[in-house]
């Protein structure tokens, strides 16, 4: 089995100087991409902002450490990650599948055992990709935490969703968690009436960062594919709208996953000097707001901060293993809130798109009803569940 070492997180103190700590733990198995544990490290922040006693735990098997999980009162335990294959299922790179979720599980528990965490919060699948958060979730609760399931605006196809949640992925949930948290509203998807689920699920809106206000540069044209693992046809395409639109300059949103750029040495050097190549950033948030259009796939991170940037998105939804990426953007384009495009579609198509007003009035998010404060919401009901269950011992 792989030796993974387990952070031990600095010691907090109360307002008073006292060591009243809160523990909070938030696990994500992260088998792709950076959405899981970005909506989690969103949360966790808030968290702090409204608990001074806060010190949260992040348990998450993504594979590199962006410079947004980094925070004093924040500690990083990554487990073994998991990859998420084309067809949905899960491989560790170089361990045998049984080894790497023993590892999982192990971390996971350790976790629980050490630090009592008043609340546990767990991101998407209820007891991780293999079962792993089971005996650890089960023995928070014993303990008399309060053990939640946070859910995205949309998971999947109703069909597929019937299939897990009748699965023993699904067994136990009642049991096991306090609650569920979506952090959407059914304007969007409604999760009891779409998928059924086991449990009344509390909205909070969804998980954005604040996005502070900037100059924007209504020539700029923002390009970006989430973590990047799978964006090489949206990162082609607005190279292709460059080559397309000599008066526009392009900016290149990479990710810390995108291995497979575009070769930008094969670009017209007219077409190059209107080209910026980011590799990564803390959040797209800053960057949209000073862009005058988006193109980008479909995920819920970099979607909603395009929203709360003002802009409306040109989405090139992802189709697979999963649909909810075209969910989304066929949602929300019948809210009008952005415009949706297929994977290939011609730079032609999509430059018609851009000769369009691409920004959204201030008011046109709440009379669709975006709440883009999901975090907040999140983090005080968190705050409120981690002090009763302390007033309770």
């Amino acid at each position: 089995m792989q030796n993974v070492k387990l952070a031990s997180p600095p010691v907090a103190t109360g307002a008073d100087g006292s060591s009243d700590v809160a523990h909070y733990v938030f696990s994500s198995h992260d088998g792709y991409g950076l959405g899981h544990v970005r909506r989690n490290s969103l949360i966790a922040r808030a968290i702090i902002d409204a608990d001074p006693t806060a010190q949260v735990t992040l348990v998450t098997g993504v594979r590199v450490k962006p410079s947004w999980l980094s925070h004093p009162r924040i500690s990083v335990v990554q487990v073994p990650p998991m990859l998420k294959q084309s067809n949905g299922a899960y491989r560790h790179e170089s361990l045998d599948f049984e080894d790497a979720v023993a590892a999982r599980a192990a971390l996971f528990s350790e976790v629980i055992e050490r630090l009592n965490p008043a609340v546990v919060i767990v991101d998407r699948h209820p007891f991780g990709v293999a079962g792993e958060l089971r005996h650890g979730l089960r023995l928070a609760r014993q303990r008399g935490g309060h053990v939640v399931l946070g859910l995205r605006d949309i998971l999947d196809e109703p069909d597929r969703i019937h299939q897990e949640l009748a699965g023993a992925g699904w067994d136990g949930v009642t049991d096991t968690f306090n609650e569920v948290l979506v952090y959407g509203d059914p304007v969007l998807c409604d999760h009891d009436g779409e998928y059924g689920l086991p449990m009344t699920p509390r909205y909070c809106g969804w998980v954005v960062e604040a996005i502070p206000p900037v100059a924007r540069d209504r020539d700029l044209i923002a390009v970006t594919a989430g973590g990047g693992g799978d964006g090489v046809d949206v990162f082609r395409l607005g190279l292709n709208l460059l080559r397309l639109l000599p008066k526009r300059r392009g900016l290149i949103i990479a990710g810390p996953y995108a291995h497979s750029l575009p070769d930008l040495t094969e670009l017209p050097s007219a077409v190059r000097r209107r080209l910026e190549l980011v590799p990564d950033v803390p959040g797209c948030g800053e960057v949209f707001a000073g862009a005058g259009a988006i193109v980008q796939m479909a995920g819920y991170n970099s979607t909603f901060e395009s929203l709360a940037a003002g802009i409306r998105p040109i989405l090139v939804p992802r189709r697979s293993p999963r649909r909810e990426q075209a969910i989304r953007a066929t949602r929300l384009a019948a809210l009008g809130l952005a415009d949706t495009v297929d994977e290939g579609a011609p730079a032609e198509e999509v430059a018609w798109l851009l000769g369009l007003d691409r920004q959204l009035r201030p008011d046109q998010l709440a009379e669709a009803g975006i709440r883009l404060h999901g975090a907040q919401v999140a983090a005080l009901h968190l705050v409120a569940c981690a002090t009763a269950r302390r007033a309770a011992r």
